[in-house]
């Protein structure tokens, strides 16, 4: 395996010095190499606070612990429109994993557990500062892309689609290790918290490179959308989850998510103002949201049919 890194960052500059600048932009560097190089980074000093994820982590794991028939209290049930609430891969999955999925906490489509007690509320309240985080990410972005001020923010307007998933993966077995088989994020931004376990692994020139914990850092990694809109110049990165064979490993993933009636394309900033060629094909988030869906819902035979971005790519 390649002697790799995924390179990590120091956030306070713009949470606790906002008069840093040379703090800021070294930041803006980093980030713009990774998501060029890799499309992951890590970040610390990242404003949400260490003992809410603490908390949260320990809170997911009581509540994983718990056995079937109290847990499967908030499962979505058939009527729900979206499947918030608890979720269990099927035993024919690839995937060896169980989650707790909500939305905004005004939402009413949540299935949230009043068991352990605070869970919902720390869940709530973890929830909004990665929304908080997410919007200074994509700030960012946006002036690492040399959008104009405040490009992104009013095209992705609509936070109400955003998403988050406490997650629990089963421990490895003698034949298989797969937590999440390898895949791209199909949203703008993912933000992960993983617990001591780990198992993230990034995919960069053919070799795995694995994330590393660490207390209190969080994984920040460029999806489909913002690959599509700079025309390649970001990365939406390849990774998977590799379970251990000791231990269950949980984790947070906060999915900052586009409305689905927007239109997604390359930025003519990045192609006919460049004398570059597009390319993508345009599309509407919600019909490739809907064909990264039937992946799951009916598993193509062969691994070459499963829907990628590279399904609006225009052949060169």
């Amino acid at each position: 395996m390649a002697n790799l890194a995924i390179p990590t960052v120091d956030f306070s500059p713009f949470f606790i010095d906002d008069d840093d600048q040379d703090g800021k932009n070294n930041a803006k560097e980093i980030i713009k190499q990774a998501c060029s190089d890799y499309g992951f980074f890590q970040v610390v000093n990242h404003g949400i606070p260490r003992d809410l994820i603490k908390r949260a982590l320990k809170l997911s794991q009581t509540f994983f612990a718990f056995p079937d028939e109290e847990k499967l209290k908030y499962s979505p049930g058939s009527a729900a429109p979206l499947p918030a609430g608890y979720n269990k891969q099927p035993e024919h999955s690839a995937d060896k994993n169980e989650y707790l999925l909500m939305f905004p906490p005004q939402s009413t489509f949540n299935v949230l557990p009043t068991n352990p007690p605070e869970f919902r509320e720390v869940l709530e309240e973890l929830f909004t500062y990665f929304a908080r985080t997410g919007e200074v990410i994509e700030r960012i972005l946006n002036d690492c892309l040399g959008l104009p001020p405040n490009f992104l923010k009013e095209y992705n307007n609509d936070r109400s689609w955003d998403f988050m998933a406490a997650l629990r993966y089963f421990p490895a077995t003698e034949t298989e290790n797969n937590g999440i088989s390898e895949h791209e994020d199909g949203n703008c931004i993912t933000f992960v918290i993983q617990d001591e376990v780990g198992g993230l692994e990034v995919r960069k020139d053919g070799d795995w490179i694995p994330v590393i914990p660490a207390q209190g850092t969080i994984v920040v990694n460029i999806s489909d959308v913002i690959q599509v809109l700079s025309n390649n110049k970001f990365k939406s990165a390849t990774h998977r989850v590799v379970r251990s064979k000791e231990r269950s490993r949980h984790s947070f993933a906060f999915f900052y998510n586009l409305q689905g009636d927007k239109w997604v394309e390359p930025l003519p900033q990045f192609s006919e103002e460049i004398g570059e060629a597009p390319k993508y094909r345009g599309f509407l988030y919600k019909d490739y949201q809907t064909l990264r869906m039937r992946n799951k819902t009916h598993p193509p035979s062969k691994p070459e049919d499963v829907i990628h971005i590279s399904h609006y790519a225009i052949s060169t």
